[in-house]
């Protein structure tokens, strides 16, 4: 099947996502009020997936762009498939809704379309994002999945958000909440980093085994200004076998990255603030990879993690020990 522009995933609950997202992530060398400014130029763009979270710290700003191109005509409410995300110090059950809440009082939206958690890694409970102790180590804390799951599943039942999900979440991390006892509903998607050095193969087969739908960040590598990255490592769109591709059919090395995971059936995520960047970044839909250029690309495959975060790798639901 063609993938337009139009294109969607229909989820598990029978809900659609469409397969190209637009991400609203800001380095701290952008402005809040840049986020937002860039997802009105995605929405005029065609963008209507739109993935944010709590601990981006810019969902006022993205609900005002979004509200401000439903106001002008462009988008109607429906229009938009909004995504946030259940932050790591609030997965005790008691803090899931009104952390919801909040993310809909800053959005200044009646309902989210998708809720998922940002990490299986919990920190302590409270007002501060990374709770660290005397020794400047983050304080973790460690409630049962399940039951934060089932505190997903009353805010779906309540109306505040039309699904809800799972992120960087491991198979056996996904399989504890699909053998829940009194499971109410799967998680429709989980959303990884996935790129041409990391395809995520075992993990994508898995999810689409469980009617999951693999949602992917970081598609074109990450940033460098993050700490966190090793300044050392490989750039996704440097790769000599990618640029080859992307000399081949006449596109960037940016829209072959994003096309390989389409193709196999990945959602996409893509950031920027460029507005040139933006608009090309969504022009993957008029052309499509051979046989051939999957294979290559296939091979590009290193299982290289940019976001390994070595900070919670003590936590006992750090889930990149696992091989997927």
């Amino acid at each position: 099947m063609a993938v337009t522009q139009d294109s969607y995933v229909v989820l598990n609950d029978g809900n659609k996502m469409p397969v190209v997202g637009f991400g609203t992530y800001a380095p701290e060398t952008y402005t809040k009020e840049e986020a937002g400014a860039s997802t009105k130029v995605a929405i005029e763009v065609g963008y209507r997936h739109i993935d944010c979270a709590f601990i981006y710290g810019n969902e006022v700003e993205v609900g005002k762009a979004i509200r401000e191109k439903i106001a002008d005509g462009t988008v109607k409410r429906g229009d938009i498939f909004y995504t946030g995300k259940l932050w790591s110090t609030n997965h005790t059950p008691d803090r899931v809704r009104p952390a919801l809440e909040k993310t809909l009082k800053d959005l200044q939206l009646d309902y989210i379309d998708l809720f998922i958690i940002h990490t299986p890694v919990e920190l302590k409970p409270g007002d501060d994002p990374f709770p660290k102790d005397g020794d400047g180590k983050l304080i973790f804390h460690n409630t049962d999945l399940r039951d934060t799951w089932k505190a997903m599943e009353d805010c779906k039942d309540a109306g505040l958000t039309r699904s809800i999900g799972v992120s960087n979440f491991n198979r056996r991390q996904l399989e504890l909440i699909l053998n829940k006892p009194g499971l109410k509903y799967k998680p429709v998607c989980n959303q990884v980093e996935c790129h041409i050095f990391l395809n995520q193969s075992k993990l994508l087969g898995f999810c689409k085994a469980n009617d999951i739908v693999l949602v992917g960040f970081s598609v074109l590598g990450s940033s460098r200004v993050e700490n966190w990255i090793d300044q050392n490592s490989p750039k996704v769109l440097e790769d000599p076998v990618l640029n080859a591709v992307a000399k081949k059919n006449k596109r960037s090395p940016a829209q072959v990255a994003m096309r390989y995971l389409l193709q196999r059936g990945i959602v996409v995520l893509a950031k920027s603030f460029s507005p040139d960047r933006i608009k090309q970044n969504f022009q993957v839909f008029d052309f499509e990879l051979s046989e051939e250029d999957m294979r290559s690309l296939d091979g590009v495959n290193k299982d290289m993690r940019y976001l390994s975060i070595n900070e919670w790798k003590e936590h006992p639901k750090y889930s990149f020990h696992d091989e997927y």
